[in-house]
């Protein structure tokens, strides 16, 4: 069975804006060769905060 284990690299709680996401989806699609991937989560603490945390897949 495959090892699908995924490493968090770095986590950050950034002001959320409109087109965030186009860049986490351009990091993924750029650097998904590198075991690289990047998520992008609204912050369920604090309005207009997003989370965005860095892995190793």
């Amino acid at each position: 069975m495959e090892n699908n284990k995924v490493e968090t690299l770095s986590t950050v709680r950034i002001q959320n804006a409109e087109d965030l996401y186009k860049i986490v989806d351009c990091l993924n699609r750029t650097l998904k060769e590198q075991n690289l991937m990047f998520g992008l989560a609204l912050d369920d603490q604090e309005d207009g905060k997003a989370i965005f945390t860095i892995y190793r897949t």
